[in-house]
């Protein structure tokens, strides 16, 4: 199972809550041998990846995280910007973070804006979070010194496009030699207009990650939900003598992702390889140093990948499912109940609103799969299912499993209505469908026999696999639900159309552009 213990030895690390594992690495941390983040630059360029210009996003720092404005200075005309990444604000119609980094230490960074890529006129002071990474456990855990810069746009007009860039002394991305590392953004419309958004989970550093992002952007999206197990720094997790942790693999990942993520807005939540022990007690003080995330979760520090937003006539609902997992406990209970009864009173809030028509909620472990890796978890299915058919939530978006699967609608863990390829459904009476969109860039999954198929195939009503319970044990069981799988690299396209026939057409793609499968929501009224 993929445990996140970075080096810790196998019997410890078994016994061990996120919390004491950062306890236990604090009290062996040693500072020889850290690394200077040119290395980490090195590591980008030798990926092959872009490092053009970009910008950031400021959010409040974790207490506990080693993030700090760090007193070593280069000269700037030597410090190029990279990985650029954007993120709504809590509204997206006015607010915008922008997030880059630079490979050292730079003095006064700022972001430029404006409504053309000649009249940047508004100028932003930027924030920079500083990470250091030692070596640990023999060189398991490698060295490397990150830093990241946000800045925080408000005020901004809705449905409007802007170009911004970003710079620090000695690089102003105004000056006609860096005119070519400027972005843009659009924000979200004042009123519903019909739109398009993505969804996976489970990427990383791949060609197939790489080629992903680059059909996401074929689409257009307004914005791109990410489900977490983001880059894979901790790439297996298991706990063994032999894992490690390189924290310069999110230098890799953030170049990536930026050719799509400097114009979309990158909305991501953590998954268990998100669980860093070595920034903070809760492993997520990494994750506060690289996003800055809508802070209108129950903890914005705590629960950096807790949060909710809306675009048109559509509420997004972002949750941490570490919090609630029986499979993966390292932060089983992290919360305190606070992130459950939370997203009761948000899913409410968001219902009874006239203007939204539909409930999206995504997190990475899976209410409802079959795989053979991780099947389904029951901590999701006891914490949050009922909440979800309680407020009638309209679709849910998964990762963890590596692979396609979709879901009939579902109600009380049983087939309310079979939602063949190119069926609408309609949540109000039959029930929520799940989809597992794991197929992102990371090696794939498969199933039990049948692997890959559409529908129940002849002589086969039913599928056997299991789910997660207290414990970390396994509970067999046999379903009906799954009614769509795939086990090739893919992600979600959502087209919400809004007005008196408002509905959200759901398209699964493959990597070859192929459409795999599609059905449609559309409410009663």
């Amino acid at each position: 199972m993929d445990i996140p213990r970075f080096g810790i030895p196998e019997k410890l690390a078994d016994r061990m809550s996120m919390a004491e594992q950062h306890d236990y690495l604090r009290s062996r941390l040693t500072r020889r041998g850290v690394l200077r983040t040119s290395v980490a630059t090195a590591a980008v360029a030798g990926a092959g990846l872009s490092t053009a210009g970009l910008a950031a996003s400021p959010a409040q720092a974790a207490p506990t995280v080693p993030v700090r404005r760090s007193t070593t200075q280069v000269d700037g005309s030597l410090v190029a910007p990279f990985g650029r990444h954007l993120a709504y604000g809590a509204d997206p119609r006015t607010q915008m973070r922008v997030s880059w980094q630079v490979p050292f230490a730079v003095r006064r960074p700022y972001i430029r804006i404006g409504l053309k890529p000649w009249a940047l006129s508004r100028r932003i002071d930027a924030e920079v979070r500083h990470l250091t990474t030692p070596v640990l456990n023999g060189g398991k855990i490698a060295a490397a010194e990150q830093f990241y810069v946000h800045a925080g746009l408000d005020r901004l007009r809705p449905g409007t496009t802007y170009y911004y860039g970003v710079g620090h002394t000695g690089f102003d991305p105004a000056d006609p030699g860096n005119l070519g590392t400027l972005g843009t953004f659009t924000t979200a419309p004042s009123h519903a207009e019909s739109f398009t958004f993505t969804a996976f989970g489970d990427q990383g550093v791949s060609y197939h990650a790489l080629g992903n992002d680059q059909l996401i952007l074929g689409q257009n999206p307004a914005f791109h939900l990410h489900a977490g197990d983001i880059c894979y720094a901790d790439p297996s997790g298991s706990g063994r003598e032999t894992d490690s942790y390189d924290a310069r693999t999110w230098d890799q990942f953030l170049a990536q992702t930026e050719t799509v993520a400097k114009t979309v807005p990158w909305m991501v939540t953590t998954g268990n390889h998100d669980m860093e022990a070595w920034y903070s007690p809760d492993g997520y003080g990494g994750q506060n140093a690289r996003w800055s995330l809508p802070d209108n979760g129950p903890d914005p520090v705590r629960l950096p990948g807790v949060y909710s937003f809306t675009h048109g006539n559509v509420g997004v609902i972002a949750l941490d499912a570490n919090d609630v997992s029986y499979e993966i406990p390292a932060n089983l209970g992290v919360s305190d109940g606070r992130q459950t009864r939370w997203l009761d009173r948000r899913l409410g809030e968001l219902r009874a609103r006239h203007d939204i028509d539909f409930l999206v909620v995504f997190f990475h472990h899976c209410a409802f799969s079959t795989t053979n890796s991780h099947a389904s978890e029951g901590g999701v299915r006891e914490a949050w299912v009922p909440l979800f058919e309680k407020h009638q939530v309209d679709l849910v978006i998964n990762g963890h499993n590596h692979v396609y699967e979709r879901t009939d609608a579902i109600k009380r863990n049983a087939v309310s209505r079979k939602v063949p390829i190119g069926e609408r459904t309609d949540p109000t009476r039959d029930g929520i469908v799940y989809v597992t969109a794991g197929g992102a860039g990371k090696s794939l999954y498969n199933f039990p026999a049948p692997d890959s198929y559409e529908g129940h195939v002849q002589d086969q009503d039913s599928v056997k696999t299991y789910h997660w319970v207290k414990g970390g044990a396994k509970e067999t069981e046999t379903v009906e639900w799954s009614r769509v799988r795939y086990t090739g690299y893919s992600f979600l396209a959502v087209e919400v159309r809004a007005g008196r026939q408002a509905r959200m057409r759901v398209s699964a793609l493959a990597e070859s552009g192929e459409r795999i499968d599609h059905f449609e929501i559309a409410r009663g009224r």
